[in-house]
């Protein structure tokens, strides 16, 4: 991993710089973090070189019209669960212009966990041409903002680490 500590801004160029050497864009499908990644990635100056969309899908109708998640996917798994990170992530390859997908569907609190997913239980699904889509579950601790900012974190990091096997 390139980038340390905890500020969104700093990861945020670390990707940035990931994906202009190797000529690459991006875009982000966001339930849990409400456009936490998007809005970390267009900090950084020059960002409409390699960032190209983001979708804030909240609503499981949003993620079905805007990324095409399957209701039968929904209705099987839910909407925080590896299957539906993943149609999210591959629904944002084919709605956007780029080469790479990050998607992100959790429980940030302060209700609305259960024993299967508690709050802080966030899946994160990483997509790239040419590359099987990987998706990660994490469970987070803290309030709603420790939950959400420790997502952003996360997605980055799986980006500059996708990035970083494949020169």
């Amino acid at each position: 991993m390139n980038a340390t500590g905890s500020d969104p801004y700093e990861r945020a160029q670390a990707v940035g710089q990931a994906l202009a050497r190797r000529g690459l864009r991006l875009a982000c499908a966001e339930s849990c973090t409400g456009g936490g990644i998007a809005y970390a990635l267009t900090a950084v100056p020059g960002s409409s070189a390699w960032f190209e969309r983001g979708f804030v899908t909240y609503s499981n109708a949003a993620k079905e019209q805007l990324l095409g998640v399957q209701p039968a996917t929904l209705a099987a798994h839910g909407a925080v669960s590896s299957e539906t990170v993943i149609e999210m992530a591959l629904g944002t390859l084919a709605h956007a212009e780029a080469e790479l997908a990050i998607a992100v569907s959790g429980i940030a609190g302060p209700g609305g966990g259960s024993a299967d997913k508690p709050v802080g239980t966030v899946w994160i699904a990483w997509a790239q041409v040419g590359h099987a889509p990987q998706a990660r579950r994490f469970v987070f601790a803290g309030d709603r903002a420790m939950v959400r900012a420790a997502a952003v974190l996360a997605a980055l990091d799986g980006v500059l680490e996708r990035l970083d096997h494949d020169p």
